[in-house]
C-alpha cells in the first residue's frame, strides 16, 4: 500500500514536472519568435537596402551610356549627318509629293488627266475633249526628285508649259496639271472648231482658212446671201486667252464696199456677236441652216 502511494504520488509529482517543462520550452520558443522577429525584419530591410542600392548604382550606369552615345550621336551629326538628314527629309518630301500626285490622278481621273507610276515617278496622260469630242492625248513624265523635273512629253511646242512648270511644278502639282489640262483643251477646242469649219462648210467659205499653230488667229472669207444678193464678209477673230475656246476680239467686215445698207450693217453686226458667243461650226450651222437670211435676234 505504501509502495502504491508512493509511485501514485511520484507519478503526480512527475506529470507535474513534466507539464512543467513543456510550459518553459513553449515559454522559451515563444520568446525566441519575439526576439527573432525584429532581428528578421532588419534582415529584410539591410536586403531591400542592398536591392535599393543596386537599382540605383544601374540606373546611374545606364544614364551615363545614354548621355554618352547622345554625345557620339551629335558628334557625327555635327561631321556628316547634315547632308545625310537633308537627304532623308527631302526624300520623305517626295514619297509625300508621289502620294499626293496618286490621290490627286484619282480625283481626276473623270475629267482627262491620268496617270501611273514609273521607275523614275509618274506619267501623266491629259485628255482632251471639246462638246462631248474625245480629241488629242497628250503626256508628261514626271520625275520624283528635287527639284522635279520633266523628262519627257508629247505638249506642243507652242504651249507654254516651261512657263507654267516655272511657276507651279515645284510648288503645287495639281495646279500645275489643272493649268496645263486647260492649255491643252483650249487649243482642242479651238483646233477642233477651225478643222470642222475647214471641212463641213466650204461651200460657205470664199477662199481657204488661215490659221496659226496654236490656232490663236483665225481669217477667213465667206459668202452672205441675202435676197438674192450675194456679199462676201472677211473675218478675223483673235484668241488672246490662251485658256478659252471662244474669241476675244471679232472683226467682221465686207469686202469691196466701203459703206453697208443697214440692213447688210445688221447683218455684220449679228455675225460678229455670234462669232463672240458660239463655237465656229455652231455658227456655220446656224448660217446653213437659216439659209440666205440670218435671224438678226440668234445673235442677242
Amino acid at each position: 500500500m505504501e509502495l502504491a502511494n508512493t509511485l501514485s504520488q511520484d507519478g503526480e509529482s512527475g506529470g507535474g514536472v513534466l507539464a512543467h517543462l513543456e510550459r518553459l520550452e513553449t515559454q522559451m520558443s515563444r520568446s525566441h519568435k519575439k526576439l527573432e522577429e525584429p532581428q528578421s525584419a532588419q534582415a529584410v530591410e539591410s536586403a531591400l537596402g542592398t536591392k535599393i542600392r543596386q537599382l540605383r548604382c544601374l540606373r546611374d550606369k545606364l544614364r551615363a551610356e545614354v548621355r554618352h552615345r547622345q554625345a557620339r550621336i551629335k558628334a557625327s551629326t555635327a561631321s556628316v549627318a547634315p547632308d545625310q538628314t537633308l537627304e532623308m527629309s527631302e526624300q520623305d518630301i517626295l514619297e509625300r509629293r508621289q502620294e499626293n500626285l496618286k490621290a490627286i490622278l484619282q480625283a481626276y481621273r473623270f475629267t482627262g488627266i491620268s496617270g501611273k507610276l514609273t521607275s523614275r515617278g509618274v506619267c501623266v496622260c491629259i485628255s482632251t475633249a471639246f462638246e462631248g469630242n474625245l480629241l488629242d492625248s497628250y503626256f508628261v513624265d514626271l520625275v520624283m526628285q528635287k527639284p522635279l523635273r520633266i523628262h519627257h512629253h508629247s505638249i506642243p511646242v507652242f504651249i507654254p508649259l516651261e512657263e507654267i512648270a516655272a511657276k507651279y511644278l515645284q510648288t503645287n502639282i495639281q495646279h500645275f496639271l489643272f493649268i496645263l489640262s486647260e492649255y491643252l483643251n483650249a487649243y482642242s477646242g479651238r483646233k477642233f472648231q477651225a478643222d470642222r469649219l475647214q471641212s463641213d462648210f466650204t461651200a460657205l467659205l470664199a477662199g481657204p482658212l488661215q490659221r496659226n499653230s496654236l490656232c490663236t488667229v483665225l481669217s477667213f472669207t465667206y459668202n452672205v446671201e441675202l435676197k438674192g444678193q450675194s456679199f462676201p464678209f472677211g473675218a478675223r477673230l483673235l484668241y488672246k486667252d490662251l485658256t478659252t475656246t471662244l474669241p476675244t476680239d471679232v472683226s467682221i467686215t465686207h469686202q469691196g464696199m466701203d459703206t453697208l445698207p443697214s440692213t447688210w450693217e445688221e447683218q455684220r453686226a449679228a455675225h460678229e456677236s455670234l462669232f463672240f458667243k458660239k463655237p465656229l461650226h455652231q455658227v456655220f450651222t446656224s448660217f446653213a441652216r437659216k439659209g440666205d437670211e440670218l435671224d438678226v435676234n440668234l445673235a442677242f
